[in-house]
C-alpha cells in the first residue's frame, strides 16, 4: 500500500499550486479521501474531505472558496486544486485514505507561500 504526494513548492502568495497524492495497493474508489496539513510548531488539521461516493464533503473554513478537492479513480489519484494561496497555508500536506478498518497516510509534499 502506498501513497505518494507531489506537487509542492514555492510559491508567492496569492497563486496557485495543485497537489497531486496516487495511490496504489488498494481499492482506492472504495475509499474516503482527504487532505490534511501540519505547519511548523502546529497540530495536523483537516484541510478538505471527498467521499468515495458524493464528492466533496468538507473544506476547513480557512480555505473554503480557494481549494478545490477532486479525485480520479481511473487514475487513482487524489488533487488539491490551491488558489489565492496565503502565506499562513504553508505547511506539509498530507493525503489520507480511509475505508474503516484500514487508515493509509502518505509521506508529505511541502508548500511554502512566500514572496
Amino acid at each position: 500500500v502506498q501513497l505518494v504526494e507531489s506537487g509542492g513548492g514555492l510559491v508567492q502568495p496569492g497563486g496557485s499550486l495543485r497537489l497531486s497524492c496516487v495511490a496504489s495497493g488498494f481499492t482506492f474508489s472504495n475509499y474516503d479521501l482527504s487532505w490534511f496539513r501540519q505547519a511548523p510548531g502546529k497540530e495536523r488539521g483537516l484541510v478538505a474531505v471527498i467521499s468515495s461516493t458524493v464528492g466533496p464533503t468538507y473544506y476547513a473554513d480557512s480555505v473554503k472558496g480557494r481549494f478545490i478537492v477532486s479525485r480520479d479513480n481511473a487514475k487513482n489519484t487524489v488533487y488539491l486544486q490551491m488558489n489565492s494561496l496565503k502565506p499562513e497555508d504553508t505547511a506539509v500536506y498530507y493525503c489520507k485514505a480511509v475505508r474503516m478498518p484500514n487508515i493509509y497516510w502518505g509521506q508529505g509534499t511541502q508548500v511554502t507561500v512566500s514572496s
